[in-house]
């Protein structure tokens, strides 16, 4: 008996899709849906888009998007915060931004949420890096340590109070420890 493969569709059969929620992203010829962001993975999302943008913005330095579609070397994702410098942002004649973006982020973060496979995710990454991205990072709330990702080296495992690199033009100063000190909230916030 002959099993039939499924049929794969192309990336611009995906992109002509409607829209999922949670986003489902393309990769290899496969739709894959994110998980639903739970709270700690939401509140770490905010608060760094939030300090990006509070120091990149206003100078025209760069802009952190949340969940931000980005088509590129045949891939189709959806990075938790996703990083473009200023001058990769594509603007039509009103100023505003044009919605599609086919480059690869400046800098990706992603938050690993618990039904979330890292392998995956860490795919993503790299895909990134491939394709121009200069800066990663893969978020692991469980053991609060964060994957740092840079063209051309080692991954590096960071905790406590380990510097977090950010994009040299971005004076945003942040240790690990800092970044999971924004899960405390209400009376308990620091």
């Amino acid at each position: 008996m002959t099993v039939a493969k499924p049929s794969l569709l192309t990336l611009d059969e995906f992109l002509n899709l409607p829209e999922t929620k949670p986003a489902s992203e393309y990769i290899d010829g496969e739709i894959i849906q994110k998980p639903m962001p739970k709270t700690r993975h939401s509140r770490l999302q905010a608060k760094l888009i939030t300090g990006v943008n509070e120091v990149a913005e206003a100078s025209q330095i760069a802009y952190a998007f949340p969940e931000l579609r980005c088509t590129f070397g045949g891939r189709s994702i959806v990075p938790d915060v996703a990083i473009l410098r200023w001058e990769h942002i594509n603007f039509d004649d009103n100023g505003e931004p044009v919605d599609d973006v086919l480059v690869a982020p400046d800098w990706t973060i992603e938050i690993l949420s618990p039904d979330q496979s890292s392998n995956r995710v860490t795919g993503n990454i790299l895909h990134c890096l491939k394709y121009g991205c200069q800066l990663g990072w893969l978020i692991e709330p469980s053991d609060r340590s964060i994957l740092v990702f840079q063209p051309q080296q080692q991954p590096e495992l960071l905790r406590g109070t380990d510097d977090l690199l950010v994009l040299p033009e971005i004076e945003l100063k942040l240790t690990v420890a800092e970044v999971f000190a924004w899960l405390k909230m209400g009376s308990y916030e620091c």
